[in-house]
């Protein structure tokens, strides 16, 4: 599966999105090449998959937590996913302040959601307009099951900040010590990637805010 997950689609230019005209997080509506070569074999993912989209604009108006997520787009198969990702904005065309998450369909990506309730992320910090890459390999990694623990991943999320970018990946059972520091080993292989990286638990994130303190670090 990761191998068929790896293969790019091909789309004329014309089916190509012009990304300075889209609201960030939208997706194109398909031309009838795409749809077309989207109706064609399709190749099942082991899990149906959901973009999530948190517009800073909607943010600043200082609403309740979650009311600015929106639901971007659902995908089961690998031909879905890439003519998705084909078609929307990538990191380093997001504004600063944006999150974009690719969550387990039926996952919200909110602490308070009750698959991601008792876990925790890793965080991996780039420099600014790095993360394009880096975001695409572990989407890959993701959605082509490639984690010897992919069961404990709940999603990823990228976070376009004025310095830097952040990738988090969630994972369902913080305390499962022997998992998350698999998955975090293996994260860091995929995307070549030396620095350490550390593990915070969701409760400890709600408690104590900033002043949460990696739990796990490799």
């Amino acid at each position: 599966m990761a191998a068929e997950v790896e293969k790019t689609t091909t789309f004329n230019e014309s089916d190509k999105l012009r990304v300075d005209e889209l609201e960030e997080g939208e997706i194109v509506e398909e031309s009838d090449n795409t749809a077309s070569y989207l109706s064609k074999e399709k190749h099942p993912l082991e899990h149906s998959w959901t973009f999530w989209f948190d517009n800073p604009m909607v943010k600043s108006r200082k609403v309740s937590w979650g009311s600015s997520l929106r639901n971007v787009y659902t995908f089961s198969t690998v031909e879905e996913f890439w003519g998705a990702y084909n078609n929307i904005h990538h990191p380093s065309k997001l504004v600063v302040g944006a999150d974009f998450h690719c969550f387990k369909h039926g996952i919200e990506p909110k602490w308070e959601d009750p698959v991601c309730a008792n876990g925790g992320t890793w965080k991996m910090i780039l420099s600014q307009g790095k993360s394009d890459t880096s975001w695409l390999y572990t989407l890959l990694a993701m959605i082509g099951h490639q984690f010897d623990h992919g069961d404990e991943i709940c999603g990823a999320v990228v976070s376009v900040r004025g310095k830097e970018e952040k990738i988090a990946l969630w994972t369902k059972n913080a305390a499962n010590e022997t998992a998350q520091v698999s998955i975090g080993k293996q994260w860091k292989q995929f995307l070549d990637y030396s620095n350490s990286i550390g593990f915070i638990f969701h409760d400890d994130a709600m408690r104590l805010d900033k002043g949460a303190k990696n739990r796990y670090t490799v």
